[in-house]
This record gives structure tokens, sequence and C-alpha cells, in this order.
């Protein structure tokens, strides 16, 4: 019989995870093997709420009929076939339907990858090479956000401002300059400057840092009186996280580049976009030198697009965007109720259906790990516990999910 946890331990590696610790002899990982709505299953058959919507990917909830139809449609019709030089319909339709989002003449043209950080890498890129493109050479570098998270390949890494991920390879990649507020922009020379990235209303990797309302606005303002490009990394704000589609909308930010992955397909299949407008789409047509030349084997994989159409259709059928303030104030009094019982919690922090709540210092992780005990799947960054679940959560599994808290803490009291 498969042994599949013996397995994983002597052949699989985990993303941001402690081998060691993973691999120990007394460690029995767990295996999810299952999944409906907002649950997942072990192999034993105990169920989970998913409260951090597998890495901030599910949307709609697992195992929608309509995504995974449309999946196993697509895929005996037409599974892959290269974007390089070819196109497909499906890819078509998705494109357009990203850009009528936006107002016409702003965002007009889609370039697909297959993730956050391919999504940051290509918009990085451009913004470069148009400059390069369009006499305006000096313009070499990048300005980031303290404490930001934009990815891990090596370009989107240098713009990493969390130190224990991405100091060593700061150096490697792009000139970067980091900011803690608005107020930093006064010393900044903007003439030998790009872009700006920035994950607008809250910051991720953060712990779950909102920025203060207006920011965004402000420093589009900025980006616009000194000819710099805007590139907004929604990976994890886009499709609904913040309360509208997109977060730069609650602020009526148009940026140069909108970088989205994640719930761009529902949480079923990896495909992102980078969305940009006409006037840096421009720059790379005329000389065959100008050509973008980047780009993935699976870019604007069919069943990828089949999916993110399938996932969208349903946000209208749905009413996924209507119904989700009554779920967002329902989080907030929760959250308040939690705090308020509670010395342990230092903080709660919320924006949309997203939210952080700060423990005490080295709690974060042990109340993380209790709360899978009573059947609440997250993650903590440092001592701050993630609670971002699908957007189709009803308000009686929010109560859930803060009764499995609870009682993590309680728990947590006993041992200390």
């Amino acid at each position: 019989m498969f042994d599949s946890i013996a397995s994983d331990k002597a052949h699989c590696w985990h993303p941001f995870t402690r081998q060691g610790e993973w691999c120990a002899p007394g460690h029995d990982p767990l295996m999810i093997v299952k999944a409906e709505g907002v649950w997942l299953f072990d192999a034993d058959g105990k169920k989970y709420l998913d409260g951090n919507s597998s890495i901030w990917t599910n949307i709609h909830g697992h195992c929608r009929p309509e995504i995974a139809e449309a999946i196993a449609k697509q895929a005996a019709k037409l599974d892959h076939s290269s974007y390089l030089g070819l196109g497909h319909p499906l890819a078509s339709e998705l494109a357009e339907k990203l850009v009528s989002y936006f107002p016409k003449n702003t965002l007009e043209r889609v370039f697909f990858s297959d993730n956050g950080s391919t999504a940051v890498e290509a918009a990085l890129k451009m913004s470069l090479q148009s400059r390069m493109q369009t006499g305006k050479e000096k313009r070499t570098r990048f300005l980031a956000f303290d404490n930001a998270y934009h990815g891990d390949t090596l370009g989107a890494a240098s713009l990493g401002g969390v130190n224990r991920f991405f100091s060593r390879f700061q150096s490697l990649g792009f000139e970067t300059e980091f900011l803690s507020s608005m107020e930093d922009l006064i010393s900044v020379d903007p003439s030998t400057v790009t872009a700006v990235v920035i994950e607008p209303l809250i910051q991720g990797v953060n712990e779950m840092r909102p920025w203060p309302k207006g920011m965004l606005a402000e420093l589009r303002e900025w980006t616009l009186e000194h000819g710099i490009h805007l590139i907004l990394d929604e990976v994890m704000t886009g499709f609904g996280r913040t309360g509208t589609m997109f977060a730069c909308q609650q602020e009526n930010v148009i940026p140069d580049f909108l970088c989205l992955a994640k719930g761009l397909t529902g949480g079923t299949v990896p495909l992102a976009a980078t969305l940009t407008t006409g006037e840096i789409y421009n720059a790379f047509l005329g000389r065959v030198e100008n050509t973008f030349y980047y780009g993935h084997s699976y870019t604007a994989n069919p069943i990828g697009c089949a999916a993110a159409l399938a996932s969208l259709k349903i946000f209208e059928s749905d009413h996924t965007l209507e119904l989700l303030a009554a779920k967002i104030r329902h989080l907030e009094k929760s959250l308040a109720d939690l705090q308020a019982e509670f010395s342990v919690v230092v903080e709660t922090r919320q924006c949309g259906l997203i939210a952080g709540i700060e423990f005490q210092k080295g709690l974060g992780e042990k109340i993380t790990a209790m709360a899978r005990d009573h059947g609440l799947i997250t993650r903590n960054i440092l001592d701050t516990v993630v609670f971002m679940p699908p957007l189709c959560v009803r308000e009686d599994e929010i109560d859930f999910s803060f009764a499995a808290l609870r009682s993590a803490i309680r728990f947590s009291k006993i041992l200390s």
C-alpha cells in the first residue's frame, strides 16, 4: 500500500516550510485528499474550514461544479497550445473581459503568465524596456515599500522588503529604493525612477497591515506628476478580497500596470495576467528589437482561461460582490469581540474579507497549530494569524472559525 507521508518526507520539498521539522520522525504531516465549498478533508475524513483560501487563491469554494465542468470541457477540446505566435479564442475572451472592468482607453492590453511572481516580473521588465525604447534610458530605478512582498523570482524578490526572505537577493536584482511612507517621497529623485510598486490598500505578508485611506490616490497623483509608472500588485487583493472586484477601484485609481493571479481562476489552476496601457504597449511596436522577449510555456493556457472565465461568470450569477458587505461587517464584529475577550490579542486588522489577528509575542504559531485541532486551517505570519476565507463563506462558518480560535487561545493559556 502506498505510503504518501513516507514518500513526501523522502522526496518532497515544501515552500516556506522548515523541512528539518517537517521530516522529523515525530511529525505527522496533514494530508488533504478532498475539498468541498469552504471545507478541506484529510486522509482520515476529518474536515477543516479553509481559513486562508488555500494560500489566498480560492474564491467561490472548492470544487465548484461550473469551474470543474469548464476545465473538463476545455481539456477534452484543447488542452494546450503555444501562445508564442499563436492564439486561441478563450484567451481573447478573457483578455476582453479583464479590461472591461476599467474605463475604455485605460488598461487595454493583457499579458498572460503563470503566477503572481511572473505577473510582477513582466510588469517590471515592461516598464524598464519601454523606457529604453522611448528615450528615457536614465529611468532605471524602482521604488517599493518596506515589508512589501511581490514574489520570489529574482526581479520581484529585489523589490521585496521583508529582510528574512529577500535581504540576500536584493543586491542581485533591480536597483530599488525602499520607502516607509508617503513622506519619504520628498527625498526621492524622480528623474531616475521608472516605476513604483505597491500592494494597494493592504500589505499581505507584512502581517496584513492596511494602508491609510487615500494613500493610494495620493501616490497615483505623485506618479502622474513625475512621469513614473504605477505598478499595482493585486495578486492578493484582486477578485473581491477587499470588497470590490479590484482594490484600486475603491480610490478610483487606474495604474499603468495591474498584476493579477491567485484568484483569477477561482483558485483552481495556475494563471496570471499583467494588464497595461496602450501607451506602454505601443512602445514595443515598430522595430524587431522592440519585441518583448519574455514568456512561459504555459502562457494563456486554455484550461486556465476556461477556469477564469467560469469564475468571473460566478461573480455575476452568485452576486458575489453584492453579498460581501454583510460578511465584511460580520467579520468586523467577530474581530472586535475576540479582541475584547482575550488580552493576548494585541490588535486586529481588516480590509474587506481579509483579516490579521496579532497575538502576543510567541503565540502566533502555537495558536495556528491549535486551531487546526479544532477544525480551522490557516497560517500565521510571525505572531499574526491570517483569516482570509473564500468569498462564499457564510456567517455561521465565520462563527465556526472564531470558535476554533477561541478554543485554541484557551488551550494555549492552559499550556502556558
